[in-house]
């Protein structure tokens, strides 16, 4: 039995996951992230998804992309600590967040 080889580029790999069945028919797809960050990077990734009007989750070592443009919600999951419900730039905003508090708005 012959192994596909994995995707070498950017253009391959997402060559390959938009061209899966699943993919195409509008349904769920997920990959490394591992792979996702070795072979495409981070930003370009987040690009292309948005560019298509698609979203995006990390799970664990997964990323699952939902591959139509309907809305992602999460149905049940685990409590989250603050630190962890906070965005990766915390101090993002921070400054026009704290003017409104101070100021009574």
């Amino acid at each position: 039995m012959k192994l596909a080889s994995p995707p070498q580029s950017a253009e391959a790999w997402f060559a390959h996951l938009f061209n899966s069945k699943d993919a195409r028919d509008g349904g769920v797809v997920r990959r490394k992230i591992k792979d996702m960050e070795r072979i495409v990077g981070r930003d370009p990734f987040s690009r292309e998804i948005a560019r298509r009007g698609y979203a995006a989750v990390e799970n664990g070592d997964q990323v699952v992309i939902f591959c139509n443009a309907e809305p992602v919600s999460l149905m049940v999951g685990r409590a989250q600590t603050l630190a962890e419900s906070l965005p990766s730039n915390p101090l993002r905003g921070f400054a026009r967040v704290a003017q409104r508090v101070f100021n009574g708005r």
